[in-house]
């Protein structure tokens, strides 16, 4: 096969035609579907997050799978993950109350509940629509087809063990899934997991629809492995939604104090100029302790509650966010491993100079982006990339660069998901 090297002809220093900073396709896409947003009802949902699924593995999945950006990113998407129903996922401390919420959103104890003081959940529980109550063990929920988990099949048995699916016939579940994750720990039990814990949450924070972060009102500390999974979450600002819970046992003045003290932390962690929405409420079935902000936490509760519910309107739309930004990421991936490919020489050396591109890595980002005009906001984190590129042995073992396929994944965003949102208006008629 041919082989690009440094002492080969060098491409100009121009982007390729339709890749330059002012063309776009993935924004032609969120014009035609803000339009659409409003009419949502005109529109055959099941339909068109089929017609997603098929172009994805026929225009996407293959420059993935060249590129081998499961490797360095996330597992290739399965027709599950684009029809199975809207994920909420819910992380904190341990005894902030994700458990008690969950209960308090189907009205009822769901199979295989733990609630108490000391850290109880010490598993990820997906809690799913199912005709009769059951628990199903996590090897067998990740076998599923039908169900959007089988890309944590990677993570190996040491996680499988500690996940597990929790089915009952509740109104609430035929509409969305609702995930709840073992409590964070702090201090030196932060090492005790043995499996890639962050690397669960990484994948989840990708797939879920929205990502609920509790905390309680007398414990507000952030512990070093929740700043870890926060820092995770950064790229997904916009599902993320913070509750203040407990917030009936405290005054209005102390009420005051926590929130802003919440504020205040998670401004550091995130380190953003805007928090995302803080919602507060007491969120389990038992009367409120204080009763002097009742109507306040009647109020957020409601607000948090039609978040929720909003979510399956909203998964058309969600679905295809995602798709655009996972084809950006795909792209700019691609080419930046065709990019450092072509550093490389011919024959003797290659090593060496592998290893010298890994080691100034953010420079070559910088260089790739140039080249090909690239927008330097979809490059990855430095560190990461680093780390996977030192698992592999030879970048020139790499296929050379089919720029077809990149031509043919611009053209589903500016031509064939329109496309497909129209068709689906005819079915729908």
């Amino acid at each position: 096969p041919e082989q690009e090297g440094a002492y080969a002809y060098e491409e100009p220093l121009m982007p390729p035609a339709g890749e330059g900073p002012d063309v776009s396709p993935f924004d032609d896409v969120q014009e035609t579907t803000a339009r659409m947003d409003s009419d949502l009802a005109e529109f055959d949902k099941e339909f068109i997050l089929q017609g997603l699924a098929r172009l994805y593995k026929k225009k996407i999945l293959p420059l993935e799978l060249s590129s081998r950006y499961g490797h360095f990113h996330s597992p290739p998407l399965s027709p599950s993950d684009f029809e199975a129903p809207p994920m909420v996922l819910l992380l904190g401390q341990y005894s902030v109350g994700k458990t008690s919420f969950i209960r308090y959103l189907l009205g009822r104890d769901f199979p295989g509940i733990r609630i108490g003081p000391e850290p109880t959940t010490d598993r990820f529980t997906a809690v799913l629509w199912g005709p009769n109550d059951k628990v199903v063990p996590g090897a067998a929920l990740c076998s599923q087809l039908h169900r959007p988990f089988g890309g944590l099949n990677p993570f190996g048995n040491n996680f499988l063990s500690r996940m597990e699916g929790s089915e009952l016939d509740a109104p609430i579940l035929r509409n969305i899934t609702l995930v709840d994750t073992p409590g964070i720990l702090s201090g030196q039990k932060q090492r005790s997991r043995n499996y890639d814990y962050e690397g669960v949450m990484k994948w989840f924070a990708e797939r879920a629809d929205l990502i609920i972060v509790m905390f309680d009102a007398h414990k507000l500390d952030i512990s070093d492995e929740l700043k870890r999974v926060m820092e995770l979450m950064i790229p997904h600002l916009d599902k993320i939604r913070i509750v203040l819970n407990k917030a009936d046992s405290i005054s209005t003045q102390q009420l005051m104090r926590v929130y802003g003290a919440l504020m205040w932390s998670l401004g550091k962690v995130m380190n953003t100029p805007e928090v995302s929405r803080v919602y507060i409420g007491s969120f389990w079935d038992a009367p409120m302790h204080i009763t002097e902000q009742a109507e306040l936490l009647q109020k957020e509760e409601l607000d948090l509650c039609h978040d929720i519910m909003a979510l399956p309107q909203q998964a058309v739309m969600r679905r295809i966010n995602e798709m655009v930004k996972r084809a950006r990421s795909v792209k700019v991936h691609a080419y930046i491993i065709h990019y450092l490919r072509k550093q490389l020489p011919y024959t003797w050396g290659k090593k060496e100079k592998q290893r010298r591109l890994i080691a100034r890595l953010d420079s070559e980002f910088l260089a790739a982006a140039r080249r090909y005009g690239l927008p330097k906001g979809d490059f990855p984190p430095v560190e990461p990339f680093r780390q996977a590129l030192y698992e592999i042995k030879d970048l020139s073992e790499f296929p050379k660069l089919d720029k077809k396929l990149v031509r043919e994944m611009d053209k589903v965003f500016s031509i064939e998901i329109p496309a497909l949102l129209e068709r689906a208006r005819l079915h729908q008629c």
